[in-house]
């Protein structure tokens, strides 16, 4: 499978539209502290992406997601509703979401502690699954099969004894928000479809520091962890390049 072809136009919005993102993502964290509630900041960032003349994506029918950013809490994993819960110090969120702009998707995700350094376990859930991101985008030597990816980030995860969360991957993105092909993390290198310059793609390894059940909670959106142990996520989009990959989504 491959991906539509972009235009140089579409690339460049791609940039600017990953630059907003960023830019929304450096400015939420800091607003992430013990006492704000999920829909305080959903409603902020919403406000953001409008100030920045993007669209939330989540909202429009491709998505119909009850909120403009996923916010999940401790074993949550991805896709969770923004609700009235009150973060507290401590506590293990992760924030995803996806912007449109000049009609191209951006896609991103972090994972951070609340209120306090992390620390312990936590501390070595979220280093190693940022690590493993940055892993799987380091395999990028311009024209790259998938599975050159996904072995590099699982390289990382099964040394680090996390648990790799199998049945979420990463994905193409650009026209859409989810295109052609999937990335998993986990993998064998030199197999899976061949990635050529100009196709865009979401790194997005998602773990735990348990196993690698999930289940779908009664809202019908939020994925947690069967046996409840913390999750986390890191997620860029990256475009690939004739000798590597440009990460859209960083400033």
């Amino acid at each position: 499978m491959v991906q539509r072809p972009k235009t140089e136009a579409e690339i460049q919005a791609m940039r600017d539209g990953g630059k907003i993102l960023a830019t929304i993502f450096r400015d939420l964290k800091p607003r992430v502290v013990p006492g704000v509630s999920e829909r305080e900041l959903d409603a902020w960032v919403a406000g953001e992406i409008t100030r920045h003349g993007a669209t939330a994506t989540y909202l429009t029918d491709e998505v119909k997601f009850p909120g403009v950013i996923c916010i999940s809490v401790n074993e949550a994993i991805t896709h969770s509703i923004p609700t009235d819960y009150v973060l507290e110090k401590g506590d293990v969120v992760g924030f995803d979401f996806v912007i449109t702009y000049k009609g191209m998707k951006t896609d991103s995700a972090f994972t951070m502690v609340v209120g306090e350094p992390a620390s312990g376990a936590v501390k070595h859930l979220l280093s190693v699954t940022e690590r493993s991101l940055y892993a799987g985008i380091d395999a990028i030597k311009g024209p790259t099969r998938v599975g050159d990816i996904s072995a590099a980030i699982e390289k990382v995860l099964t040394q680090g004894k996390i648990g790799i969360i199998r049945d979420l991957v990463g994905h193409g993105v650009g026209h859409e928000m989810h295109e052609a092909p999937e990335i998993p993390n986990y993998g064998r290198a030199g197999t899976g479809v061949l990635l050529t310059p100009g196709d865009t793609i979401a790194i997005e390894p998602l773990t735990t520091l348990g196993g690698e059940g999930i289940r779908t909670a009664d809202d019908g959106w939020t994925l947690v962890t069967r046996d409840g142990s913390m999750a986390a996520q890191f997620e860029h989009t990256v475009l690939i390049t004739k000798d590597g990959a440009e990460i859209l989504t960083q400033l």
